[in-house]
This record gives C-alpha cells, sequence and structure tokens, in this order.
C-alpha cells in the first residue's frame, strides 16, 4: 500500500524531468542588483540591454503618464526570471512577443518571468506596458519626479529613470534611446539627443527625440511643460537646442545669458578635451524649485537658482565638461565618481585661467591652503568616497587639486594629452579610477600611483611637498577672483 502510494508519484516526477529541457535546469533568477557596493539594488543581473525605445503621453494638469517602453537586450546568463528597475503601474509584459507574467518587489523591482527560460546570449525584446502619477511614487524615502506649475521634470542623480521607465538601471549598462512623447498642444516635451519630428492630432502634439549614442539611465532626461526653445550651431558645427521655461521670473536674463554661451563654451572644451561626441548639445532650464544642475547627456538640466545671482557660465562649463567626463566616459562603479566631478570641476579652473579670474594653481593653492590639516575635508577620498560622500565638496575641490598635481608631476605637453586622449581611449564606453591610473602612467611614462594615493586615496592632508604648492604649510593664499562663482557650484549636485 505505502508503495502504490509513492511510485505513482516518482513516475510523475521521472516524466516531469524527462519533459524539462536538459538546459533548463541551469536557469536561475537574475540578480535584483547589479553589483554596486555603494547601491546594491540599483541595476540588475543577468542581461545587456542596447537600446530603449519609450512612447509615451502625459496630461501636465494631472501629471498621468502612460507609456509602452520597447527594450532591446541580450542575457549574460541563463534566465528564468529578471528584473527592472520600475515605480509605474504595470498591465501588461511580454518577452519576445509571449505574455509574461510579473510582479513588484522591494522598493523599486519589476521581476518579469518569462513564458520560456531564455538561454544565455539570446536577444530579448521586452513590451512593458504602463501608467501612473509619478509624483505620487516614492522609494528610500524619495522622489526624483519634479513637478513644475506646467508640467514635470525627470533630472536626478544616481537615479532617475524609475519614475518614467523601466530600466536596467545603472551607467555600466548604457544604450541608445527614442522617446517619443504625446502632450496636449501647447506643452513641449523635451529630452536627450535630436529632435526627429514633431506632429500634431486632435489636440495633442508629440515629439520625437533620438539619442544614438549610448547613454546611461541616469542621464536620459524628460522635460515636460511651455518653454521658450532657441536653436543654433556653434562655430565648430555642433548643434545647440536650449529651452527656457516661460514663467523664470526674474532668473530668465541670467539664465539665458549663462546657456546661450553653450556653443561657444562646447567648442572651447573641446580644445581640451578632443571633439564633441555627440550629435547636438544644449541646456534646458524648468521653473523648478531644486537647486541643482545635472549632466544629462546633450541636454543639461539647471535649476532657475543656479543663476539666482546673475550669470553663471562657470556651472555650464561643469556641465558640459562632463558630456565627456561621465557621459562619453562613464563611471564603472559609482565609487568612480572622481572621474565624473574632479575633471568637470578642473574645467572650471581652467575656464578661470581663461578669463583672467585665477589659474588652475593658484585655485589649487586656495584650496590647499583653506582647509587645516585637521578638517574633515581632509577625511574624503575623492577615489572611493563612500556612499554617503559621493558629491562631498572633496570630490570636486581636493579632486580638482589632484589632476592640478599629477599636471604639476608630468609637465604640461604630458598632462594635455591625457586630457583629449582618455575620452578617445573609452568613447561611448565605462572606465575606473584604476583605469585611468594606468592610463596616466602610460602616456607620461611615469610611475604616479604614489601621487594618486596620495591625493585620492590618504584620508590625510598631503605634505606640501606633495602639493608643490606655491604656498606653505600654514600660510594662507588670497581668494582668486573666480572662487566665489566656482564655490556656488559646490552643491551643483547636492540634492
Amino acid at each position: 500500500m505505502h508503495r502504490r502510494i509513492i511510485a505513482p508519484g516518482a513516475l510523475a516526477a521521472a516524466s516531469l524531468l524527462l519533459a524539462i529541457p536538459a538546459s533548463a535546469a541551469s536557469h536561475s533568477p537574475g540578480a535584483p542588483g547589479i553589483g554596486d557596493p555603494y547601491h546594491p539594488n540599483y541595476g540588475n543581473g543577468g542581461y545587456d540591454v542596447s537600446h530603449y525605445d519609450l512612447r509615451l503621453q502625459y496630461q501636465p494638469k494631472t501629471d498621468e503618464l502612460r507609456g509602452t517602453a520597447t527594450i532591446l537586450a541580450r542575457t549574460t546568463q541563463d534566465l528564468s526570471s529578471f528584473d527592472l528597475d520600475f515605480l509605474l503601474d504595470v498591465s501588461e509584459v511580454r518577452v519576445n512577443g509571449a505574455k509574461a507574467s510579473f510582479a513588484a518587489s522591494g522598493q523599486h523591482e519589476l521581476v518579469v518571468t518569462p513564458k520560456t527560460p531564455l538561454d544565455k546570449g539570446t536577444p530579448v525584446t521586452v513590451v512593458v506596458r504602463y501608467s501612473g502619477v509619478p509624483s505620487t511614487k516614492s522609494a528610500y524615502g524619495f522622489s526624483t519626479w519634479h513637478r513644475t506649475p506646467d508640467g514635470a521634470v525627470a533630472a536626478d542623480e544616481p537615479e532617475a529613470a524609475w519614475w518614467w521607465f523601466p530600466s536596467n538601471d545603472h551607467p555600466s549598462d548604457k544604450a541608445t534611446y527614442d522617446v517619443s512623447v504625446s502632450v496636449p498642444d501647447g506643452t513641449q516635451a523635451i529630452s536627450n539627443g535630436t529632435l526627429q519630428s514633431t506632429s500634431s492630432k486632435l489636440g495633442w502634439t508629440r515629439y520625437t527625440w533620438r539619442q544614438n549614442k549610448p547613454q546611461a539611465t541616469y542621464l536620459a532626461t524628460l522635460a515636460l511643460g511651455r518653454f521658450d526653445i532657441t536653436t543654433g550651431t556653434s562655430d565648430g558645427g555642433v548643434p545647440v537646442i536650449n529651452a527656457y521655461s516661460k514663467d523664470l521670473g526674474d532668473n530668465d536674463g541670467a539664465a539665458r545669458a549663462s546657456v546661450e554661451r553653450t556653443g561657444e563654451l562646447v567648442d572651447w572644451l573641446s580644445g581640451y578635451f578632443g571633439p564633441y561626441p555627440f550629435a547636438s548639445a544644449g541646456g534646458y532650464v524648468p521653473n523648478t524649485t531644486t537647486g541643482y544642475a545635472l549632466e544629462t547627456q546633450t541636454r543639461v538640466y539647471y535649476s532657475p537658482k543656479q543663476f539666482a545671482n546673475g550669470s553663471n557660465t562657470s556651472v555650464v562649463v561643469h556641465e558640459l565638461a562632463h558630456q565627456w567626463y561621465g557621459d562619453d566616459v562613464s563611471l564603472k562603479r559609482w565609487k568612480d565618481i572622481w572621474i565624473n566631478e574632479g575633471f568637470a570641476r578642473y574645467a572650471q579652473w581652467l575656464w578661470s585661467e581663461h578669463e583672467g579670474e585665477g589659474t588652475a594653481q593658484e585655485l589649487a593653492d586656495y584650496v590647499y591652503a583653506s582647509h587645516p590639516a585637521d578638517d574633515a575635508f581632509w577625511t574624503v577620498a575623492p577615489g572611493d568616497p563612500g556612499a554617503d560622500n559621493q558629491f562631498d565638496a572633496a570630490v570636486y575641490d581636493r579632486g580638482a587639486a589632484a589632476i592640478q598635481a599629477l599636471r604639476n608631476a608630468i609637465g604640461d605637453d604630458a598632462f594635455f594629452r591625457i586630457l583629449k586622449g582618455w575620452p578617445q581611449r573609452h568613447a561611448y564606453s565605462n572606465a575606473s579610477v584604476a583605469d585611468f591610473v594606468k592610463y596616466a602612467e602610460q602616456v607620461s611614462g611615469k610611475p604616479l600611483s604614489a601621487l594618486f594615493d596620495t591625493w585620492l586615496f590618504e584620508p590625510a592632508k598631503p605634505t606640501a611637498s606633495s602639493a608643490r604648492a606655491l604656498v606653505k604649510a600654514g600660510a594662507t593664499a588670497a581668494q582668486p577672483k573666480s572662487w566665489k562663482k566656482i564655490e556656488a557650484t559646490n552643491d551643483v549636485h547636492g540634492h
């Protein structure tokens, strides 16, 4: 009797095992995080995205967003399921044409289980239909969707995508984008890259944007509202598209006087960093209450507060420098943030030099002299600052001083070859601080690990001899004329 009860189950199990392909046994869920030590739940494992096609409709009055995201990817392991980073309400998911099951998990995960397990190396097309009111969604106690009087803006770092499109939200998985947005007539939709077309029908206007170069998810932006849009071309041939909210009030003039110099500044930066790497440049200034700016690829986001005290070309230089250092060459892990912020800050120092408001060396000396040895400033290591100090002033100022120390150590010829060669060496890909140290040693022919350890990793103030400062330890240095403008951008990402 006992054997008769068990035997049918055993036979059924054996039959089931025979029915499952041998390869299916190796399929497993993709990791819910990509493995970044600073943000372990960001990004996902098991696949690599090549393209996002986003077709959206937005109603400013209610903040309702509807969308269909088509994601082209390739699996990097045998997958039984995989995650997308997303917060809005999903109505349907299809994987390679077949309906897939899905469920929300954790703070911002959408777990997708395809009808058939996916083998490693398989091309995958994922279609997600969704809707929701982004301003009602939050994760980890915050939101990166910013409502404005006439619409909304998606722009933030290190995360922003969750509120408007499903993604593999980590800079190491870059992709190209098509973003097509339908809004009521009179409202505009602004995104990255080039405007491919506009069309109107039954009271709605559709704007279609294309980013044809790889782009990190946090660099994708969406601005919805009433804007005055200007266009032009730099002397170097770069198309420029800028946009200004129609209700900027007293900040309007200063914003335009700054951002309208984008073409000039792109050409100037090209002299240091090499040819501009994208098909367009520009920026937009929405009517938000936020205080930061962000290097959203080809279409920089600026808060009106950046111009509250008048024009500010220094912040424009900072964000445009990121188009090479941060956007073209993106960090491998968030701990590599110095490559983004140190070089964008150093570009401001070069601009100060150009404007006759203080040389890069004078600015480095001022930073060095302004912080005594017991200042907590020196305890932050720009080369690996920690998640809580990712945007600390030391990453910017000590990070830029490290670059000046490099310049002093290897001479201008090798230094400027490095500045220009680095974006070409790693164009449209990702790189780490260790990669930069190795490259600097290759170009200069000098061992530099001790220099970088001193300036980027040791939690102490470098000695005066290490600094090669013009001032003696403990002395004061005159404040360069440009310092207050540069200091005003210290919290440029302080959000």
